[in-house]
């Protein structure tokens, strides 16, 4: 599983530890991800592997299916946007 958030494509960035010394060794900074299940309208539970960031930015957009339906194509991945689709379908099917 990668270390990157699909909502916000946060990934693992490099470092240094610096010493006292000044002695520099190599060092990952991994983004603060989370496994949690957001409560969708329309879906029901939808499990994600997202950024503290991320959990954040979706509330503040009113949940997911607001996030979802607010946000283009272009700026989510490839696994967001198969979930924004289903979304969309599910949406078509219960309002028919």
């Amino acid at each position: 599983m990668a270390r990157r958030c699909a909502i916000t494509g946060k990934g693992v960035q490099v470092g240094h530890n610096v010493s006292h010394a000044n002695n520099k060794t190599k060092r990952r900074f991994l983004p603060n991800l989370q496994q949690i299940s957001v409560l969708s309208d329309v879906l029901g539970r939808v499990r994600l592997r997202i950024s503290a960031a991320a959990v954040r930015t979706i509330e503040h957009r009113g949940g997911i299916d607001a996030f979802l339906r607010s946000t283009p194509d272009r700026e989510l991945s490839p696994e967001i946007r198969r979930l924004k689709r289903r979304l969309e379908a599910a949406t078509a099917r219960r309002s028919a």
